[in-house]
């Protein structure tokens, strides 16, 4: 057989293996398709063992609240308020404020109470106290990040780098779906303007139906999920259609997991078309529940973030994210903090309130925090408005509720003046295994085998905090 002869029939043999391929790829499609549509059971890892909560709402106040003028008083403060911050403390301290300047103890300006539970609040959030025997506070928190964009990073996927999963995808990519009509990540932002990067809730390397999907204030909660002018329901499903055959096709020829990903958008996609305009609608609620939460119909809010929240809880939804922006407080500390309180105070304890008298709390975990800490030093001035504290990551708080969380406890202390950790330090990967605990997964074996290695939400450590569970 001569060479020419050889490579016609080679080139025939391939023609031949592509036009089998197209001929028979709605046939291996609609195969593949139903199974990668029936739900939760194909996309969960399942379970390490019992999980206590079956979702997790994420309240991430961005810019970093000030702990002891919320959650951890410090006497200390008041007492040398003004007075030179000792050097043995802050002497090589990774802190912006010793470029060249006298450090000042800064006491907060706010009074403290005790609360339901016992634990002292300030003053700014007397709605939380009343439900603070359902929340668990952490007085030691750490982390070695101090600047914004990686200590949020750090915060939401376990890493100051890009390219990880947020914890929200890893804990989707555990759990699956409970409802085929709803991502199962959604992520609601509100508060003064701030620029939050897409990353804090992205997929990284894992599969893209783990992508946290963003639902906007108005009219239009996800962009482009409407049909285009002229063109009706039945148009859309058949456009669909065609569109679903070609890329079977192609997922035939190519095997590339992306396309399986791309079919199950364009198909969850249309079912939201529905769904969400329903979720979102808030005209049907109690008008005594939207008393509760302090909402103004029509008025964008953390308030009617909250209730959304809970809206999407009872349909499945297993991961919600709320972001809060406007609490880096370099200055002007106390009319912002007295702001940004009353934005989030009456909505979070009505939210508590709310999930416990459905039945939801039980199940449902609520974490509360910022990327890191303030100092206990002031940063603009002792008097008016250039009162602020500078960021501080040694030290800081975040509080839990909700599904397998001993309420009314408190974990950890920090020094007389706030500024280290002295008694039980918490990670930010302590913090994320404890999470994925509640949620049923040992942190160590929710794995994804991505560029050679097995990855995880928590990288290379991370305990369970075995003090703040039932």
């Amino acid at each position: 057989m001569t060479h020419r002869n050889s490579s016609l029939l080679e080139q025939n043999a391939r023609l031949g293996r592509r036009a089998f391929l197209r001929g028979t790829g709605g046939l291996l499609g609609s195969i593949a398709l139903p199974s990668l549509l029936r739900g939760e059971e194909l996309r969960a890892r399942g379970p390490h063992h019992a999980p206590r909560a079956r979702r997790v709402i994420f309240l991430f106040m961005a810019g970093a609240p000030s702990q002891m003028d919320l959650y951890d008083p410090k006497p200390k403060l008041q007492e040398l308020d003004g007075q030179p911050m000792p050097e043995s403390l802050v002497a090589g301290q990774p802190v912006d404020q010793l470029k060249g300047r006298q450090l000042v103890i800064a006491g907060s300006r706010f009074r403290f109470a005790r609360s339901r539970s016992g634990v002292e609040l300030s003053e700014l959030l007397p709605n939380l106290a009343g439900v603070s025997d359902r929340i668990a506070f952490v007085h030691s928190m750490h982390s070695e990040i101090i600047n914004h964009e990686p200590a949020q990073s750090f915060l939401l996927t376990g890493s100051g780098q890009g390219g990880r999963p947020s914890c929200g995808s890893w804990a989707t990519y555990g759990l699956g779906s409970a409802n085929r009509d709803l991502p199962s990540f959604l992520v609601l932002t509100s508060g003064p303007p701030q620029s939050l990067s897409a990353r804090l809730w992205g997929h990284g390397f894992l599969p893209g139906r783990e992508q946290g999907v963003q639902l906007l204030a108005g009219k239009e909660p996800v962009r482009f999920l409407e049909n285009p002018p002229g063109v009706d329901r039945a148009q859309r499903r058949e456009h669909l259609d065609v569109l679903r055959e070609l890329n079977e096709m192609r997922h035939a020829q190519l095997g590339d997991p992306a396309i399986e990903t791309r079919i199950e958008s364009y198909e969850l996609a249309f079912r939201m078309q529905q769904e969400v305009p329903e979720v979102t609608d808030l005209s049907q609620e109690d008008p005594r529940t939207l008393a509760l939460y302090g909402i103004e119909p029509g008025v964008p809010s953390f308030a009617t973030n909250c209730l959304l929240a809970r809206r999407l809880c009872e349909r499945g939804v297993r991961f919600l994210q709320l972001c809060h922006g406007g609490w880096d407080h370099h200055s002007q500390l106390v009319r912002n903090l007295r702001a940004r309180t009353s934005e989030v105070d009456r909505p979070i304890a009505a939210l508590i309130l709310d999930l416990e008298r459905r039945g939801l709390l039980d199940d449902t975990l609520i974490v509360c925090a910022g990327e890191f800490g303030r100092t206990p030093m002031n940063q603009g001035g002792q008097t008016g408005d250039r009162y602020g504290r500078d960021h501080h990551g040694q030290a800081f708080s975040v509080w839990l509720a909700g599904g397998g969380i001993r309420g009314g406890a408190e974990v950890g202390k920090t020094d007389e003046l706030g500024y280290r950790v002295v008694e039980d330090p918490v990670s930010m990967h302590d913090l994320h295994a404890t999470m994925l605990h509640l949620l049923g997964f040992d942190h160590e074996k929710l794995t994804f085998r991505h560029q050679g290695r097995d990855y995880r939400l928590t990288d290379v450590s991370g305990e369970v905090v075995r003090k703040l569970l039932v």
